[in-house]
């Protein structure tokens, strides 16, 4: 969640930190700050709110120095304040972090016993005490750090300056993510490559207890035994460029504009479309012996998820389970033999995801990834990978992430399927024509934007909404739902459309907009009943569905959006698009920060 940039070079680092940071705005915080050495002491600029003003405080109070490092903090312990914020500094050292020290009180009381003075409410600021102490005990840094480390219980990445070593920054990182960079006498520490996509092009991910010395043209990576291990340097597509936002006012609205492109991209990297078969990597599993799928994800990722167990139960004729990761390991669920466990996620560093993961491991699972960042932990963790090819996804609610992901999912459906013997090879190629033709109807979609942003005037003004689906659209109400809330902090909750009767139709009133996912097809009558049945009451139905199904039931209607017809198979990919202009138009109408809203990160990396 938090975000850590290093720098450690020849020129002033401050602009470069500050604008490394703006490059991981989309993690999400409440406060940020910088630190670096000048003549051998520290110097610190910190901040409330967001960046813009940090950027104040640094046109008035700047700072120099040639090694620093830099924080967006997402508060944990302690509230989002200048004093809580990071970096936390010593007269000895500097820390930023991510993450949360489990035993921090413990270890508190230690050093308050030993008389170090602490000033914040947060957990970070024992590393900066013991740290310190060990410095005070005529230890270098190096060892003063691994001494600390060995005493830090939970998850965590770490970025360390001291005091009188402008040649010297540490890092170090256990359940969070943290990234080296290599440049020509410079190097760097990030939380991703994304925050040091300008900086450079090489990249190193530090493995799980890694921790390692940075000087300007070195870097020694220790493992967990504070052994010297080789960490393997890749080149990275990331580029500055890749991170604008273009002519689009939002990071969100940008990303969904781009979904034509990045789903034809994931699905070129999965199917072939002269002979419309799906044709996956090699796999460590044989499909056809799998027992059982468990899905696994949180939030949006979940959703997919979801669409995905329909996928796989009525194409293919698989069992599945779906769990939200953070429930599942709690549950201790039994996994049977010849499992595959398929987890799901953007940004590939979810703790919760990572925990679950961990915990079907130690079921003997074998372990799937859908991830959009290939060198993520959790796509590290796998035994075969996925990626979804969305390319970087700067706002908080996630859009092109998710339609790539159910892209994804919906290829290995139709693989599992045929591996099974559930579909002959005709349907094969009807499901992969249906797949094929999703970038072109989405584009489609896209022109209803000026349409569905009137729509969203209504909207704006409403306290409740709510969405109703079925089948596969079921989820995708459920999807839509939060988007709203995420971003417009409306109020909104997602129904399968049959369980209006068992409790929500309480909730209708003219007052109370309803957005309904209805495609024709033989679920379609059921849906139209339903909306009969809120309109009786007063409800503002917003009906989303194709030609036929707007003729059927579009006079209950106060507004329409009207889709193209599909294959039922990738309708759910189709009606993601609406509801997220939807959520974006609303969001704008109401003036939020709609690519960081509040109280949300991209990347949830603490439990």
């Amino acid at each position: 969640m938090c975000g850590i940039i290093g720098i450690i070079g020849n020129a002033p680092v401050a602009p470069l930190l500050l604008d490394g940071l703006k490059r991981l705005e989309y993690r999400g915080y409440d406060s940020a700050g910088i630190a670096t050495l000048v003549n051998g002491s520290m110097d610190r600029r910190r901040a409330e709110g967001k960046l813009h003003n940090l950027a104040t405080l640094l046109e008035s109070e700047p700072v120099e120095g040639t090694i620093g490092i830099g924080h967006t903090r997402w508060a944990t312990h302690g509230r989002p304040t200048e004093a809580n914020a990071h970096p936390h500094a010593s007269e000895l050292v500097s820390v930023v972090h991510n993450g949360i020290i489990e035993n921090f009180q413990e270890l508190r009381a230690e050093l308050s016993d030993a008389n170090h003075v602490f000033e914040t409410e947060t957990d970070t600021e024992v590393v900066v005490h013991l740290v310190s102490e060990y410095l005070k005990q005529q230890m270098s840094p190096q060892d003063a750090v691994a001494k600390a480390l060995a005493r830090l219980e939970g998850a965590f990445a770490l970025a360390i300056i001291f005091t009188g070593r402008h040649d010297l920054m540490i890092g170090a990182r256990r359940g969070s993510p943290l990234a080296v960079g290599y440049g020509d006498g410079e190097m760097y520490l990030g939380s991703d490559a994304l925050a040091l996509a300008p900086l450079t092009d090489r990249i190193s991910y530090l493995e799980e207890g890694d921790w390692v010395e940075l000087t300007r043209d070195s870097a020694v990576v220790h493992d967990s035994s504070n052994a010297v291990v080789e960490r393997e340097v890749k080149q990275t597509a990331m580029s500055g460029a890749m991170i604008g936002k273009g002519q689009y006012r939002h990071f969100m609205q940008k990303e969904i504009f781009e979904q034509p492109a990045v789903i034809g991209d994931t699905l070129h990297s999965f199917l072939n479309p002269a002979t419309l078969s799906v044709q996956l990597p090699n796999l460590p599993f044989d499909l056809s012996k799998v027992s059982r799928f468990t899905f696994i994800a949180c939030g949006t990722a979940f959703y997919a998820g979801m669409v995905a167990k329909y996928w796989f139960e009525q194409v293919a004729r698989q069992p599945v389970e779906i769990d939200i990761a953070s429930e599942f390991r709690y549950r201790e669920a039994p996994m049977p033999d010849d499992g595959v466990s398929v987890y799901i996620s953007q940004s590939g560093e979810t703790i919760d995801t990572l925990a679950a993961l961990k915990y079907a491991q130690s079921q003997d699972q074998k372990i799937l990834s859908v991830v959009n960042v290939p060198e993520s932990a959790i796509a590290r963790s796998s035994d075969a990978v996925m990626p979804t090819q969305a390319g970087p996804e700067i706002g908080v609610a996630s859009t092109k992430a998710f339609t790539t992901q159910l892209t994804v999912l919906a290829c290995l459906a139709i693989a599992t399927a045929r591996a099974r013997g559930a579909i002959d090879v005709a349907r094969e190629r009807e499901l992969s024509a249906a797949l094929t033709e999703v970038p072109a109807r989405i584009a489609e979609v896209l022109n209803h934007d000026e349409a569905i942003r009137e729509i969203s005037h209504d909207i704006s003004e409403a306290r409740d909404v709510l969405y109703l689906g079925r089948g596969t659209l079921y989820p995708i109400a459920m999807e839509g739902a939060l988007k709203l809330k995420e971003i417009s902090y409306i109020h909104a909750e997602g129904y399968a459309a049959g369980e209006m009767k068992h409790g929500p139709i309480a909730l209708i009133d003219e007052a109370v907009p309803i957005i309904a996912c209805a495609p024709s097809g033989p679920l379609f009558e059921k849906t139209a009943s339903n909306l009969q049945e809120v309109h009786a009451r007063g409800g503002k139905i917003v009906l989303l569905s194709d030609k036929e199904g707007l003729a059927r039931a579009g006079e209950l209607a106060v507004h329409t959006v009207e889709l193209p017809k599909i294959d039922p198979f990738v309708a759910p990919i189709l009606y993601s698009i609406p509801i997220q202009l939807l959520a974006y138009h609303t969001a704008v109408l109401k003036g939020t920060d709609v690519d960081q809203p509040r109280n949300l990160a991209k990347s949830v990396t603490v439990e």
